[in-house]
């Protein structure tokens, strides 16, 4: 069974900056696409980061010029660049297989922005 950990989450100030890292376990890691999803308090979990196994970026609007989404096949890692954070960038971080993920989702990592 695939497992997932994120980490690098914390509270930073609005404008401010922080770099999300997803280990994966298993080997087909380098052939999948990977996602970045986030829940932000009372809301559905969305969408906002994925990259194919080519390296191919997409993003959702209300991150997209401030997010950049990274893997490192041989560490089976995944990584969410953040910059210029915003109060509303607040929630629960995961990362998962896109575009269909997997019914197993690691615990998260909270990103607090502050105003």
């Amino acid at each position: 069974q695939v497992q997932l950990v994120e980490s690098g989450g914390g509270l930073v100030q609005a404008g401010g900056s922080l770099r999300l890292s997803c280990a994966a376990s298993g080997s087909i890691f380098g052939i999948i696409s990977m996602g970045w999803y986030r829940q932000a308090p009372g809301k559905q979990r969305e969408l906002v980061a994925g990259i194919t196994r080519s390296s191919g970026t997409k993003y959702a609007d209300s991150v997209k010029d401030r997010f950049t989404i990274s893997r490192d096949d041989a560490k089976n890692t995944v990584y969410l660049q953040m910059n210029s954070l915003k109060p509303e960038d607040t929630g629960v971080y995961y990362c998962n297989k896109v575009p269909t993920p997997y019914d197993y989702w690691g615990q998260g990592t909270q990103v607090t922005v502050s105003s």
